[in-house]
């Protein structure tokens, strides 16, 4: 657990300088607020496990027994994730950092957490954590609706990501870690997308079709595998979720969980809108920005095209 505690903070110590390198008064907003969320997270983990060894007598990760220390758990993880009823830092960091910092922070920076999730998934109490799944997709569609800035967007968009692994995870953990390595690579090609037409707002986006019109039509393609529509990579953890919820008799919340992805449908499908279908109005504060010639970067093409074309692989995954 001393380890385990121990990478958690070397992790957060050293993504503190890429937030705050840009010495904009809310990148150091932004890293105040990281640090002070995952500070607390990383005591609370720490009090678990402490409590677990008073009760049992050992620092093992996969023995942990005492109730109490593993409702502590999850609710310290639930905060280092942004998990609904912790996650109002992660809008506002994200919104204080870069594109590029922001895809550590919603990829790689989620990994530790969901590392630890995945080891003591066997003694979790499943309660809190539907609970706090079906919340985090609620909260995360609902809460993206009015966005105008993509970060943001992205920000609610990975929260309702959270809820759907939670969900899963007390009963299939490998499914919900399949889903965090799909979420992963999904999100990390939209940011590159952005990251390489330089979109921050909705209204930037709006202009990118006249800058680079293929990447434009690809990311609407990325958007809506995000939100798990059928021929794209992003519905195969939505469906594999939604059956192994059915198995295990729990209908109600895999109904919930169906129709509280229709919110978060609805915020992509406005971000694909205004990616590729809309004209910008004709107004003067809009300059149409030059077509760029410099190829797309390969790594972005890799990673987009995997976020569409990978359903075809779920047999080999049952």
């Amino acid at each position: 657990w001393v380890t385990a505690w121990t990478g958690l903070e070397i992790n957060t110590l050293a993504v503190l300088p890429l937030i705050s390198k840009s010495h904009h008064p809310r990148a150091i907003e932004a890293a105040t607020k990281y640090f002070l969320t995952q500070a607390a997270a990383s005591a609370l983990i720490l009090f678990s496990s402490m409590t677990n060894a008073w009760q049992t007598g050992q620092w093992d990760i996969t023995q942990l027994t005492c109730p109490t220390s593993c409702l502590v758990l999850t609710t310290a993880i639930a905060m280092k994730l942004g998990l609904v009823p912790f996650h109002f830092w992660f809008p506002e960091v994200l919104q204080g950092c870069s594109l590029t910092t922001g895809l550590l922070l919603s990829t790689a920076m989620k990994f530790p957490p969901m590392t630890l999730f995945f080891m003591t998934s066997q003694s979790l109490n499943p309660t809190p954590l539907i609970i706090m799944a079906i919340l985090s997709a609620a909260l995360g569609g609902w809460m993206g609706l009015n966005q105008t800035q993509t970060r943001k967007i992205l920000a609610f968009s990975s929260i309702s990501h959270l809820g759907w692994m939670a969900i899963i995870l007390v009963y299939s953990p490998k499914l919900a870690l399949l889903n965090f390595y799909l979420y992963a690579l999904m999100t990390a090609a939209v940011f590159l997308t952005l990251n390489s037409i330089k979109a921050l707002k909705l209204s930037t986006l709006m202009t990118t079709w006249a800058k680079s019109p293929a990447l434009s039509a690809m990311l609407m393609l990325t958007m809506l595998s995000l939100a798990g529509l059928p021929p794209l990579t992003g519905f195969l953890p939505k469906w594999l979720i939604i059956q192994e919820l059915t198995k295990q008799e729990m209908i109600p919340a895999a109904t919930i969980m169906a129709l509280l992805s229709l919110l978060g449908l609805f915020f992509y499908l406005r971000l694909a809108y205004c990616a590729t279908i809309t004209l910008p109005p004709h107004t003067t504060n809009h300059m149409k920005q030059w077509h760029i010639s410099k190829p797309t970067h390969p790594l972005v093409a890799i990673l987009i095209t995997m976020s569409i074309t990978l359903l075809p692989i779920s047999p080999m995954i049952s």
